[in-house]
């Protein structure tokens, strides 16, 4: 069955039991919308930079408490960097309602705290990276300060990697930025509360979620990933 609330993602029931369907199709992506509401400030759409500014003017009003990232599917790393460096400055929460990919989700652990939001919705963040970490990185790889730094995975950041922006080398650092591939967090509603679970998706899955493979002890808060 489809649920009414989150268009996309699917939930089913076997055997009694609730198991989430990670298989959703997504439109084509408008860019980067902000709707101010009380204190908080509701993000949706690709993270493609044409937001920045006011994103950053806006935070630096010092209204915002809580910027919250709805159904935001991917992005720039450069983007991605700039929400997050924004964010990180300003000090505010940050919070998912729905899907958060990608360039999305590093700006989301940029928060002073991240977390899900309420509601009936699915909850699911993708984080890239740019291999699959053994479950040691995993265990410290989006903690405090070191979460920073996995960007630098993504975009050459030396003098000499700017300037061989056409060499292979370069062209490679970019294409390591793949929305589909990460490692992807949900959280799901059931009768008794909410159902976390974590995947590795290594890209050739498509949209098609339920390819990924399943991690064990992968809890988000353990991890860093959520805060209480």
């Amino acid at each position: 069955m489809k649920p009414p609330f989150l268009p996309g993602w699917s939930l089913s029931l076997a055997s009694g039991l609730a198991g989430l369907v990670l298989a959703f199709a997504v439109p084509a992506a408008p860019a980067a919308e902000l709707e101010l509401q009380g204190s908080r400030l509701v993000v949706s759409g690709m993270l493609d930079g044409t937001m920045i500014k006011e994103f950053t003017e806006q935070l630096g009003s010092g209204t915002v408490h809580t910027v919250v990232f709805e159904d935001s599917f991917g992005g720039t790393a450069e983007a991605a960097g700039a929400f997050a460096d924004a964010i990180r400055a300003s000090g505010v929460q940050t919070e998912v309602r729905g899907q958060c990919m990608a360039a999305c989700a590093y700006a989301f652990l940029a928060g002073r705290t991240h977390r899900f939001g309420y509601g009936l919705q699915v909850n699911g963040i993708l984080l890239p990276v740019a291999q699959r970490p053994t479950p040691a990185e995993l265990a410290i790889r989006w903690r405090g300060d070191e979460a920073h730094k996995t960007l630098a995975e993504f975009t050459p950041t030396s003098a000499s990697a700017k300037a061989m922006e056409t060499s292979a080398a370069s062209a490679a650092a970019r294409d390591n930025w793949q929305p589909d591939h990460g490692v992807l967090f949900t959280a799901s509603p059931t009768l008794f509360g909410r159902v976390y679970n974590t995947y590795y998706c290594d890209g050739t899955q498509g949209r098609d979620f339920s390819k990924c493979e399943r991690l064990a002890d992968a809890d988000p808060f353990k991890l860093g990933v959520l805060t209480p």
